[in-house]
């Protein structure tokens, strides 16, 4: 980036608005890139913890944490610099969820039930559709409220989870 930044500037001084302005194009492309990846990161992890809430069928604080965690990031990420929309549209998920999804399996299969299932066996036993389903209801949620207030309506979400009724009780 820092290339493309001294040809801007030469752009400029030469003036060469449009050669200057197909770099501020490049940039622009180049932000947005690294804001999906640093999206995509967080589906991972979000979906990593789903997988493992659904095989084994409990919630874990851990979990929860990076469940929340996940969400919060995402956000606030996705939230452009204007306050008023979203590099990700509500609408948009799927195709990056499913494409995200074989990485949480194979990221997965090193921590559900401690390891047993390699990403074959675990892409068998896992239902793809209700975890995708579950990461979007989690995701809309991004759209409808404050940063502040997606903690509480997180934690709402996850009770209905398998074994979240126990997690909220503070059972093992």
């Amino acid at each position: 980036m820092t290339q493309e930044l001294i040809d801007l500037r030469n752009s400029i001084l030469e003036q060469r608005y449009t050669d200057a302005l197909s770099i501020v194009d490049e940039l622009e492309g180049m932000s947005r890139q690294a804001i999906l990846r640093n999206i995509q990161a967080f589906l991972v992890r979000l979906m990593i913890h789903l997988i493992k809430n659904q095989v084994e069928q409990r919630l874990t604080n851990s979990w929860a944490n990076s469940i929340r965690g996940s969400i919060r990031e995402i956000k606030k990420i996705n939230l452009q610099d204007n306050k008023t929309s979203y590099y990700v549209k509500i609408d948009e998920w799927e195709l990056i969820l499913q494409e995200e999804f074989e990485e949480a399996i194979r990221d997965a299969s090193d921590e559900v039930m401690n390891g047993i299932y390699s990403p074959f066996k675990l892409a068998e036993i896992v239902d793809k559709e209700q975890i995708i389903n579950e990461a979007k209801v989690l995701l809309k949620l991004t759209y409808n409220y404050p940063v502040k207030e997606l903690p509480a309506v997180i934690d709402n979400y996850l009770i209905q989870l398998p074994g979240g009724e126990d997690w909220k009780l503070g059972k093992r």
